[in-house]
């Protein structure tokens, strides 16, 4: 019952950073089930069969608040189901052991990517061009699809960041179309841990659990990113990937214990210090805009 209530915890703090963010579900979940000793195949699979719900519902929601390019759908979509359906069965083809290191490190340079992104764009809107072309949506949706399936993540941060440092299409678009599509990249996935692993080779109770998460999470996504500014929960959430993956990383090389804590202790200081100068920045970003609301008041009464 614990590992349950754990597990429903993942899908909703997974599910709390990709509703806020646009992206970082998969990477988020997939590095604490790892972390919980989850098998790569295992927790890769157990994600994407949670995301046919949250993707939905996501997708869903997306439409109705007209955040969605169908175009941009209907051509980054289909590629990424079949970058899904390959890595998903390379994966699970793959010895765990073996592979653990590397998905770790996957999910580690993505989390960087995760930190890079709202750092370099956070306060920055794009210029505005023509849509973006199939020539580019294509590669894009099949390396993200199939990194995706790989390393558990990769939709959001491959596909939001690309189509956003574009400027090919406004923000609300690209993470609207880029959640919708993510549904046909989930059943991709899916389907290839289903051939490759069989229904047995599927933890149902993780699924179920993430799910449920993930689902009472939704809600309260929208509520959370007018709280707390996008590049806040970006840092954080790339932090927590970060030394997560790094620590498996280093195990898995048979650092030693003293050298490993010592690594994740650097990691961790420089995580909190990015992470009070972007608050620091963001307060000062809100008494700036709230003194230049103040004086257009006081213009408008004169």
């Amino acid at each position: 019952m614990r590992q349950l209530i754990v597990l429903g915890f993942v899908g909703l703090l997974a599910q709390l950073i990709d509703g806020s963010l646009g992206m970082a579900y998969g990477v988020t979940s997939t590095t604490l089930l790892l972390a919980a000793g989850t098998a790569p195949a295992a927790a890769s699979a157990a994600v994407h069969l949670s995301e046919l719900g949250t993707t939905l519902v996501s997708g869903i929601s997306h439409h109705r608040f007209g955040n969605v390019d169908w175009r941009t759908v209907s051509i980054l979509a289909g590629p990424g189901f079949i970058g899904a359906l390959i890595g998903s069965t390379v994966l699970a083809n793959l010895n765990g052991e073996a592979v653990t290191p590397w998905v770790s490190g996957i999910l580690l340079a993505l989390g960087v990517y995760v930190i890079w992104r709202f750092l370099a764009l956070g306060g920055r809107r794009p210029t505005l061009r023509t849509r973006p072309s199939a020539g580019m949506l294509v590669p894009v949706g099949f390396v993200g699809g199939a990194l995706d399936a790989i390393g558990g993540g990769g939709w959001g941060p491959i596909g939001t960041t690309s189509l956003l440092s574009s400027g090919r299409l406004e923000p609300r678009k690209v993470i609207g179309s880029v959640d919708t599509s993510e549904f046909l990249v989930a059943v991709g996935g899916s389907l290839g841990f289903l051939i490759a692993l069989g229904s047995q080779g599927i933890e149902w109770t993780i699924v179920a659990a993430l799910l449920i998460g993930g689902v009472i999470a939704a809600p309260f996504a929208a509520w959370l990113v007018k709280l707390l500014p996008a590049r806040v929960l970006a840092i954080a959430a790339g932090g927590i990937i970060i030394l997560t993956n790094a620590r498996a990383i280093l195990l898995a090389l048979g650092t030693q214990p003293t050298a490993v804590w010592l690594v994740l202790g650097t990691l961790a200081v420089a995580w909190v210090a990015l992470l009070a100068r972007v608050v620091r920045l963001e307060r000062r970003v809100s008494a700036a805009r709230a003194a230049e609301d103040a004086t257009s008041s006081v213009s408008v009464g004169r």
